[in-house]
């Protein structure tokens, strides 16, 4: 697996991570396309330059832990997974399905690389301060990233989190919200609005870093800032687009979690070609 800091070299890993994801949910015939492709950049500079982890140090004492609150995203963790060389990139053409080690959530007993199951919204963030407490007691020098949704952020649960992470000075975690702005019944501002969420998450006790989700230099910027917080959690604010890449998905709540047909399927790549 190549680490680099390149911002160009990263940019074109995520656009060739969003094929991956399309064909993957396009040979399955389901799963949760938008909120996988608005959340891709962010995982690419995890993976691929920020994070230290690989599948070759198997269970490093001092590794950073990823936690995938919005499990429906599955596939962008997975994609990012086999191309690390966690797992034989073929299994992408058995997601969901029977007996299959890539499950519709992430599921830690079968898939190599996940470190939590998770998918019942909103319980990540406090599966990722149980962890950043263990690494505090055992001297560990990890870091443990928690990616939520803000639909997810509707749910009560992240806020006793917050509270949590913010109590105990858990300057070892790092959330990070996927700001797409939808939800599977619509607009997250129709159907609950959260905002303003930084000013929420300030009140709570939490370092905020706003960011445009897209742009690589911002991303990787925003996490050498958030791990370098002390005394207190940190959260990176991501604005993202649903479905961002493919321009008739982009913004469209009927791609929450649906797959693109064949023709669909046609175009996108055509797009992400041109590129």
């Amino acid at each position: 697996m190549k680490f680099t800091q390149d911002s160009k070299e990263l940019t074109d890993i995520a656009r060739e991570l969003r094929v991956d994801i399309l064909r993957m949910l396009a040979r399955s015939g389901s799963g949760h396309t938008g909120g996988s492709l608005s959340c891709i950049d962010i995982i690419t500079a995890l993976y691929f330059s920020k994070m230290n982890h690989s599948p070759h140090f198997g269970k490093d004492a001092d590794r950073d832990v990823f936690v995938l609150s919005k499990g429906h995203a599955a596939p962008a963790l997975y994609v990012a997974l086999a191309r690390c060389g966690y797992f034989d990139r073929s299994h992408l053409d058995s997601l969901r399905k029977l007996n299959a080690i890539l499950s519709g959530h992430p599921y830690s007993p079968s898939t190599p690389g996940v470190e939590v199951s998770t998918g019942s919204l909103g319980q990540g963030l406090s599966l990722a301060n149980g962890i950043a407490l263990g690494y505090r007691l055992d001297g560990k020098k990890g870091t443990v990233f928690c990616m939520m949704g803000d639909g997810e952020s509707q749910e009560g649960q992240i806020w006793e989190a917050a509270m949590t992470a913010a109590h105990y000075k858990l300057d070892n975690v790092v959330g990070i919200v996927d700001n797409n702005g939808l939800q599977i019944d619509g607009k997250v501002s129709d159907v609950m609005n959260i905002e303003p969420i930084g000013d929420k998450w300030r009140a709570f006790g939490w370092e905020v870093i706003e960011i445009d989700g897209h742009n690589m230099e911002s991303i990787m910027d925003a996490v050498d800032r958030a791990v370098a917080v002390k005394g207190k959690p940190a959260l990176i604010w991501a604005h993202t687009v649903k479905g961002k890449g493919v321009s008739f998905m982009e913004n469209k709540v009927s791609f929450h979690g649906t797959t693109p047909s064949a023709d669909e399927l046609e175009k996108a790549m055509a797009e992400l070609a041109a590129v």
